[in-house]
């Protein structure tokens, strides 16, 4: 008996058949407009942002009479503003001074506030609680508040006119790195250092040798607020810096009395181009700083605040 396999048609494996495709539904409108919403708001705010540095940038390339015109593209292109103005100012100067009040200044913060940070954060003695708490209300104090005091005591050392007040201020730590870095510390396993201390590691050789490695990203970001703040600060300069001479002065005091100086109602010619130039030269140093430090600043302000 034969059975025609053509008349009934090709047979199918019910087990081998294949599933059919999944297609993946088209976006919606609403996500589409959604989205192209969001772009628009995020291009119109980085304009918004970056229009002042575009406008520094035209201004530092105009002749003098054309700075506030107010136009993105100069009328007169004078590229040599960059060349005078080191004839000019004291540029070099002012930068020097300031990078190095920034550096000692960033680097004394970060060690000390981060030395007190350890102490909160590992050590458990009585009142330590109420102690901390009186270390955060201070960064309730307006900063009015301690300038009086501040100035009379370096006053009384003799010290005003030189540059030892804009960085020696940072050797006893600040309230805000302090609570930044105890944060970061009490995300550390405490077990590790228990273990250490057990294996005769002393409180010294815990912190440089543990606490130190494993903690980079939170120095570094301790680091660079502070050099940006001692960077552009302004007032400091001011009060501290205001009887020496100018080529002791820092970038924002210099700029400021540049301003003056150029002023014609101080009998100056206005040449305010040169001002523009050196506040975009000046602005390099911290754009550098952030290319450089990018990867650890957004890692360490990511991971503040965590707890163990």
């Amino acid at each position: 008996m034969t059975v025609d396999v053509s008349a009934a048609g090709p047979i199918v494996s019910t087990a081998g058949k294949a599933e059919p495709s999944i297609r993946k539904a088209p976006p919606r409108i609403g996500s589409r407009i959604g989205a192209v919403v969001r772009w628009a708001l995020l291009i119109l705010f980085s304009l918004l942002f970056l229009y002042p540095f575009a406008w520094l940038l035209a201004a530092s390339f105009k002749p003098r009479g054309q700075v506030f015109d107010n136009a993105l593209i100069p009328q007169t292109f004078q590229p040599q503003n960059y060349a005078d103005v080191w004839a000019e100012l004291p540029l070099v100067n002012w930068v020097g001074n300031s990078l190095l009040i920034a550096i000692l200044a960033a680097g004394f913060v970060t060690v000390s506030s981060s030395l007190v940070a350890w102490g909160f954060a590992y050590y458990r003695f009585p009142g330590r609680t109420a102690l901390f708490g009186v270390v955060l209300a201070t960064m309730m104090l307006p900063g009015a508040v301690t300038l009086v005091p501040q100035y009379l005591i370096w006053n009384n050392l003799h010290l005003v006119g030189t540059n030892i007040p804009l960085w020696g201020m940072n050797l006893f730590g600040s309230a805000f790195y302090i609570f930044l870095q105890r944060q970061f510390f009490l995300g550390l396993p405490r077990e590790t250092f228990e273990a250490a201390r057990v294996d005769g590691v002393g409180h010294w050789g815990m912190f440089w040798r543990m606490v130190f490695p494993l903690s980079i990203p939170s120095f570094i970001i301790v680091f660079l607020f502070e050099f940006q703040a001692s960077w552009n600060n302004l007032q400091a300069g001011l009060i501290y810096l205001n009887a020496g001479s100018e080529t002791g002065y820092t970038v924002p005091l210099g700029i400021a009395s540049a301003m003056t100086r150029y002023s014609p109602t101080n009998g100056g010619h206005g040449d305010y181009q040169f001002v523009m130039v050196a506040a975009l030269l000046v602005t390099l140093p911290m754009l550098i700083l952030f290319a450089f430090g990018q990867r650890y600043f957004i890692e360490g302000v990511a991971t503040q605040g965590r707890k163990g």
